[in-house]
């Protein structure tokens, strides 16, 4: 399958969230036995509801056969038994929430489950993969598979090396994201990689901007559609990300990064978030959202 082993057919999701139910999702389109874990039984039963309703979704656009969105859902388990999840897995993948001692500690209880050989993917979207992976028995098997919302629909896929990973471990992350339908690239293990660095930088000028009364932000997103051709502004963009995540992410990136001031989270983006209004999961952010 693209590369990969014959013998290579089984992932395990940790996480049923926005980002984990879409990487189970596409994974198990993709021909893989898939085990979606979260330590939640509600978190998981809307995940999968999730997976289910985007598979209706891609039917009735003609955009996944019947037949071919029936077979993923037959391939795709839900489980809150981390043990049961991980027995047997090639891939562990974690989409668990942007906190470094969270992530260490989720692939530190997966690995003591997973096979010797399993490879361990984080969808980090900043952390430093090397730290992730300081106390993991096989550090070499650790890689970044950081996958955009959402997930069945974004083609891209960043794939993030740390000094540890070993090029063994690249070429099956780089197969995997073949076999799953994205296009991949590599990017060495620096706070905030290529996108989020990238982006952020746009996502925060453009708040700097509403803050100081520059435009609107439907305006300001307006300027960046229509005048460079991006396919989102930037607002909505931190809109669908959340603005928590993007402040977790500026926080990080101003305090590790040696260039870092112009990454200091605006004053409007920390008053949100203390307000509530983290965007598109809370209904509100620099835009309505209906529930």
């Amino acid at each position: 399958m693209n590369g990969l082993p014959d013998s290579f057919r089984t992932l395990t999701v940790i996480g049923a969230g926005t980002m984990g139910h879409g990487i189970a999702h596409v994974s198990a389109l993709a021909g893989f036995q898939t085990r979606l874990f979260d330590v939640d039984q509600a978190g998981l039963d809307r995940g999968m509801a999730h997976i289910d309703a985007n598979f209706k979704k891609g039917v009735a656009r003609g955009k996944v056969g019947e037949e071919a969105a029936q077979a993923a859902l037959s391939r795709l388990c839900a489980t809150s038994d981390l043990a049961a999840a991980c027995e047997g897995a090639n891939l562990v993948i974690e989409a668990v929430p942007e906190r470094l001692d969270l992530k260490r500690s989720v692939f530190a209880d997966a690995a003591s489950h997973a096979p010797d050989t399993a490879i361990f993917g984080t969808n980090t979207s900043s952390l430093s993969i090397a730290d992730i992976s300081r106390d993991m028995p096989h550090p070499d098997r650790v890689i970044g598979l950081h996958f955009f919302n959402p997930v069945h629909i974004m083609k891209l896929l960043e794939i993030i090396v740390s000094e540890q990973t070993s090029e063994r471990t690249y070429a099956t992350a780089e197969a995997y994201g073949a076999a799953i339908g994205k296009q991949t690239i590599k990017v060495r293990d620096v706070p905030g990689f290529a996108t989020s660095r990238l982006g952020l930088v746009i996502g925060l000028e453009a708040i700097r901007m509403v803050e100081q009364g520059v435009a609107s932000a439907e305006d300001i997103d307006r300027a960046m559609t229509l005048g460079y051709g991006f396919p989102m502004g930037p607002l909505r963009l931190t809109d669908l990300v959340g603005l928590d995540v993007r402040l977790h992410i500026a926080d990080y990136l101003s305090e590790h990064l040696p260039d870092g001031a112009h990454f200091a989270p605006p004053p409007l983006l920390r008053a949100m978030v203390a307000d509530g209004k983290l965007g598109k999961k809370s209904g509100q952010g620099f835009y309505a959202w209906e529930s």
